[in-house]
């Protein structure tokens, strides 16, 4: 994550947490950045309406706008133009009721995305991932000063699970 931030060139807030105490510090991190002049939260939420009132509710609370720019619009329009606008990213998790090994650190692109597409939408699986079937990390984008190269990482399972887990990685010049 420290690599996407200097990609980016935005600086990053990070705190260690626990299942336990997520709510607590997640409070405690948006009352600490509204006090640095924060006015706002992006967040990519789509269609939960459960986590969009979480959000609401807890900007709310310490003074932030919640911004949600994808709610509302469709999962396959925002998945595949996430991947014509020219962002890369690679699949970091995925959930074994959908994804087996192959999924783990793939990069997701136009055929990712057929194979995404493919999967039955009656199994409640959601093709952007929004109910934590996948997860990816993105390495690059038009708002990328530089890619993130993925160079090494290992496949771990764990409580239906499985991680990429990234254990080599570096900022590299873009290729024009």
């Amino acid at each position: 994550m420290c690599l996407q931030s200097e990609a980016l060139g935005i600086p990053i807030v990070q705190r260690e947490t626990t299942f336990q105490t997520y709510e607590a510090v997640y409070r405690g991190v948006m009352g600490e950045l509204r006090e640095m002049g924060i006015e706002g939260l992006v967040t990519g939420d789509m269609d939960v309406i459960e986590h969009r009132q979480w959000v609401d509710s807890h900007c709310r609370e310490v003074g932030l706008k919640a911004l949600m720019p994808l709610w509302g619009l469709s999962a396959e329009e925002i998945l595949s133009g996430f991947v014509g606008a020219g962002f890369e990213a690679v699949v970091v998790c995925v959930k074994e009721d959908f994804f087996d090994e192959t999924w783990l650190g793939r990069k997701l692109d136009e055929r990712a995305t057929a194979d995404l597409k493919a999967i039955s939408p009656d199994s409640g699986f959601h093709i952007c991932g929004e109910n934590g079937e996948y997860h990816t990390l993105a390495v690059d984008g038009p708002c990328f000063a530089k890619r993130i190269s993925v160079s090494q990482g290992d496949k771990v399972w764990r409580d239906g699970y499985g991680f990429f887990d990234i254990r080599r990685a570096k900022l590299v010049d873009k290729v024009e």
